[in-house]
């Protein structure tokens, strides 16, 4: 266990070097594509506005003649909330998909620069980490779709779980009245079950955080690259969990901390909506609500993805040059013999 450890840090060591040796090549393309990132977020997100701009503009009205009748309303009835969900599920897809093309291309390219640290050592252009990325990002796109299905389909199923004994779809377990002790069979059944089963998709996805590296390396097709991955991390359970936990903890951290940096931006958006929308209370208070967590989310390209990129870039290098060390010594053991 404390070898694995001592590995995991060395491994973020190594990473942290090539992080430095080439600072201006990786820093550099991941500036451009986070700004890049941020204006295509930005223009599918005002689209998404503009796009429910008439529905926003019916529930006002709807709640003004309400108000105007002193009669009781609920702002999103009449029909008002289903254009809505229909525009935030169109945004929603699309942010997912720029969230991939993000995670693959910088993926790739880390990848691409650690390779090109540990055999080469000469200076790296952006021009040329670019031109050595786009070779393989669609095959890395795949890797990372599939991967994300894969663990969305393992924390889908602890939610579907969970509504399913909070609906009393689970015969024997009964949710707790409010203010009542919970039964064991609900906090077993109900919580701590979903829980177990939500853990497993961090899991299974530090067994599989190693695919892009190899289909990207290697040319392996994406299915075969996530093979590998679980067969390269077999061996380096722990390792790899350890660092898979310290960079979802940098991630989270970031994600905590970012909408207070950007709770100074939410009173000058929210002014200038209202005076977009003519006062539309509505449609400025969902820009207000969600801004705070775009930041956030905007914030994790240049201040986490570098450190992430890297570790798991190093993380495959370190043991692929494992497996064929063990390699080696089986092949020089055949031969003496």
């Amino acid at each position: 266990m404390a070898h694995d450890g001592n590995q995991s840090t060395d491994g973020i060591g190594g990473a942290l070097d090539v992080l430095r040796g080439h600072r201006r090549a990786l820093y550099g393309f991941t500036l451009q594509v986070s700004v890049l990132t941020a204006v295509l977020g930005c223009a599918i997100v005002a689209g998404g506005f503009a796009a429910a701009w008439d529905a926003f503009e019916n529930v006002r009205d709807y709640a003004d003649r309400n108000i105007a009748n002193e009669d009781s309303y609920v702002a999103y009835a009449d029909g008002g909330m289903d254009p809505l969900r229909s525009v935030g599920l169109v945004v929603t897809l699309l942010l997912l998909v720029l969230g991939l093309l993000v995670v693959s291309v910088l993926h790739t390219a880390y990848a691409v620069g650690d390779s090109h640290a540990r055999r080469e050592g000469g200076p790296l252009t952006v021009r040329e980490l670019w031109r050595r990325t786009r070779r393989r990002l669609p095959a890395a796109v795949v890797v990372n779709a599939l991967t994300g299905v894969a663990v969305g389909a393992v924390a889908a199923v602890g939610l579907v779980w969970w509504a399913l004994v909070e609906s009393r779809e689970v015969p024997g377990v009964e949710p707790t009245p409010l203010n009542e002790t919970a039964t064991w069979q609900y906090t077993l059944v109900g919580w701590v079950l979903p829980i177990a089963i939500g853990c497993l998709g961090p899991l299974l996805y530090s067994r599989l955080a190693v695919a892009t590296a190899e289909t990207v390396l290697e040319r392996r097709s994406p299915f075969a690259a996530l093979y590998r991955s679980w067969v390269l991390t077999r061996r380096a359970r722990w390792r790899v969990l350890g660092v898979g936990t310290l960079v979802t903890a940098a991630a989270v951290l970031v994600l905590w901390l970012a909408p207070y940096a950007a709770a100074p931006l939410t009173h000058p958006a929210g002014l200038g909506m209202l005076w977009l929308s003519d006062d539309n209370v509505w449609i400025t208070g969902v820009l207000v609500k969600i801004l705070p967590t775009a930041v956030a989310l905007l914030l994790l390209p240049p201040l986490v993805m570098p450190l992430v990129c890297a570790v798991f870039a190093r993380l495959h290098g370190d043991l692929r040059a494992r497996e064929e060390a063990v390699q080696s010594r089986s092949d020089m053991s055949s031969t003496k013999r």
